[in-house]
This record gives C-alpha cells, structure tokens and sequence, in this order.
C-alpha cells in the first residue's frame, strides 16, 4: 500500500522549525510497519532531523550555517533575489530536501530526541510545501 499527502506548512519565519506534528497530522492511516519519505517541493528550504528537546540547538543550527555559508560573498553570481538567496541554495543542498523514518506499530519510529526538522533559509520565506509518501 502506498499514500501520498501534499500540504503546505504555515508560514515560518528564517530559522529552524519542528514539523514532525504535521507530517503525522497529514497521514490518514498509519500503516503498522513501512516507511514515511517527507520531501520539501523548494530550492531554498531543506529538511532534517535533529534534536528536538532543547531550542537552543535552532539557535546553533543558524549561527554555524551562518557561519560556514554567509550572505553579501562578493564572489557569488545569482543575487538577483537578495543577499539571502544563494546562501539558501547552498544550505539547501547541504541539509538535504528529504528524510525517511521508518514506522513501527502504526507511529513513526524516531528517537527520543529526534524531530523532523524544516529548515528555513529564507529571510522572507513563502509558505512551503511538502510531500509525504507513506510505504507499507
């Protein structure tokens, strides 16, 4: 059996954003066993999963991809969209633009600590939207 969802998330400010509620909200039916694919439909915004207990980890998430991929870099070609749009492209490609997390007795089989993360690269973001595949 296979389902597929599509939403769109509410609007997040830039920064790093626990989405796993609605991903589970989205799904009907929860299979007792299979897999869920959550891919985002957008080249500047990625998705993870990380720590979802303490928010000062948002908090580093943005200050060291600050860090390792800054805006206003002389060098860089596409900028027609402001300082903050290749920066985002590129933290996109890092983080990623899908995770998988198997579920087990009808929930998703995360860790303890673990959420699913939309990481918003943006500095005035569009409402995102994601695809959600359920594998049975």
């Amino acid at each position: 059996m296979i389902q597929q969802y599509e939403i769109t998330l509410p609007h997040y400010p830039r920064g790093y954003h626990l989405i796993t509620h609605h991903i589970e909200k989205a799904i009907e039916t929860m299979p007792k066993v299979g897999f869920v694919h959550v891919f985002i439909k957008h080249t500047s915004a990625g998705l993870t999963i990380n720590e979802n207990a303490d928010p000062d980890v948002r908090i580093d998430f943005e200050s060291i991809f600050n860090k390792i991929v800054p805006e206003n870099l002389p060098f860089l070609e596409h900028t027609i969209e402001g300082p903050d749009d290749m920066p985002a492209h590129i933290k996109s490609s890092l983080v990623g633009a899908s995770v998988q997390i198997p579920i087990t007795n009808a929930r998703l089989n995360l860790g303890t600590w673990q959420g699913v993360y939309l990481c918003e690269f943006r500095n005035r973001p569009s409402r995102r939207r994601i695809v959600i595949t359920v594998y049975a």
